[in-house]
C-alpha cells in the first residue's frame, strides 16, 4: 500500500516547548519510530510542517540586523533542509539497509490567491497576551492572532496550484521500495511571471493541502495526517466535546474547524477521498500504525454506517 503521511510542524515543535533543536530531534526521533512501523510493511512518502521552525528563522532574521531579512520562500527552503535531515537519519536508524531519501519541493502559487489579503497560518512560537504586545511593538509589520490560550504570528497561505517536482517524484514512488522525504512546510511558495519564470512568493503553503495534492498526483492508497492530538474533536477544548472515532467527508465538513489549523487538515483528507482515495485519517504522531487499522485516530471514508461513529 502507498501512503503518505503528513507530520504537522506542532508535532515536531509541541505547544510550549521551547525551540531547541534537541528538542526538535527528540520529538522526530518519537515520530520515525512511528512512520518506521508503517514503512517496513507499506511505502511511505513523508511530508512535515514547518510553522515553528520557520518562525524560529524569521526571528533570527529580525535580531540580527547587519543584513535584510531573508524572505519567507527560502527560509521554507532552509527547514526544508533542516527536518527533512533529521529524519532521513532518524528513519536510517528505525530502518537500517532501506533505500530513504528527502527531496527539495517547490510549491506553485497564485499571487492573487485571497489568502495574501487575509493570512492565517500560525508560524513560529507561542506567546502570552503581554509578550505578543511587545512583539507587535517591535514588529509592526506582522499580524498576530489568537491560537487557543496564546498568540502566534500569522503569514499568508495561498492553496497549492502545482507541485513542481511531481514527475520527479512519481518516477521515485514507481521503485515501489523508497521512503521518500517531500513537500516540507507544504512545499517552498513560488510564481511563474509572464514569460514562465520561476520566483519565491512572501508566504508558507499549508502542508496539508499540498499533502493531499501529492498523494492525488502519486495516486496513493491513503493519505494521513499525523497532528499533536489523538483524534480529531467536534468542539476541541469545550465542554461536551466528543472524538470522532470515523465518519464520512460529508459529516466531518459540517463542524466549524478553526481555519488556521484543523480546517485545512478536515478540507485535505475528504478531498482526497472524494477524488479517489481509499482513507484519509488524522491522528497523534506516535499512532501511525494504530491509525493505518482504524484503532486509533479519526479516520475519514466513503462509506460509514450512520454517517458518523465516536469514540465512548
Amino acid at each position: 500500500m502507498l501512503v503518505v503521511m503528513a507530520l504537522g510542524g506542532n508535532a515536531i515543535l509541541q505547544r510550549g516547548q521551547p525551540l531547541e533543536a534537541h528538542i526538535q530531534r527528540e520529538n522526530i526521533r518519537t515520530a520515525a519510530r512511528s512512520i518506521a512501523a508503517v514503512a517496513k510493511h507499506h511505502q511511505v512518502v513523508l511530508t512535515h510542517g514547518n510553522g515553528p521552525q520557520v518562525g524560529l528563522l524569521a526571528l533570527m532574521n529580525e535580531a540580527y540586523e547587519e543584513v535584510n531579512n531573508y524572505p519567507l520562500d527560502v527560509l521554507g527552503a532552509q527547514t526544508q533542509g533542516m527536518i527533512g535531515f533529521m529524519f532521513e537519519q532518524e528513519l536510517r536508524n528505525e530502518m537500517p539497509g532501506k533505500k530513504i531519501c528527502t527531496v527539495s519541493t517547490q510549491t506553485i502559487v497564485d499571487p492573487s490567491d485571497p489568502a495574501f489579503e487575509n493570512p492565517d497560518k500560525f508560524v513560529g512560537p507561542v506567546y502570552t497576551y503581554e509578550e505578543a504586545q511587545v512583539i507587535k511593538n517591535a514588529n509592526p509589520a506582522w499580524v498576530l492572532k489568537e491560537d487557543g490560550n496564546y498568540f502566534r504570528r500569522v503569514v499568508p497561505s495561498p492553496h497549492p496550484k502545482e507541485i513542481l517536482e511531481l514527475p520527479s517524484l512519481r518516477h521515485i514512488v514507481a521503485s515501489g521500495d523508497i521512503t521518500v522525504i517531500c513537500g516540507g512546510g507544504g512545499g517552498i511558495p513560488v510564481r511563474r511571471d509572464s514569460e514562465g519564470k520561476l520566483h519565491g512568493v512572501e508566504a508558507v503553503v499549508d502542508k496539508d493541502r499540498a499533502s493531499r495534492a501529492l498523494a492525488e498526483g502519486i495516486e496513493a492508497d491513503g493519505l494521513i495526517l499525523l497532528t499533536d492530538v489523538p483524534a480529531v474533536e467536534t468542539n476541541y477544548g469545550q465542554p461536551g466535546s466528543r472524538r470522532i472515532k470515523e465518519c464520512t467527508p460529508q459529516e466531518f465538513e459540517a463542524f466549524p474547524f478553526a481555519a488556521g489549523s484543523m480546517k485545512p487538515k478536515v478540507e485535505s483528507v475528504c478531498h482526497f477521498v472524494r477524488a479517489g482515495g481509499k482513507f484519509g485519517a488524522i491522528g497523534a504522531l506516535d499512532s501511525a500504525e494504530d491509525i493505518l487499522t482504524g484503532k486509533s485516530g479519526t479516520f475519514v471514508k466513503v462509506d460509514v454506517p450512520g454517517g458518523i461513529k465516536y469514540y465512548d
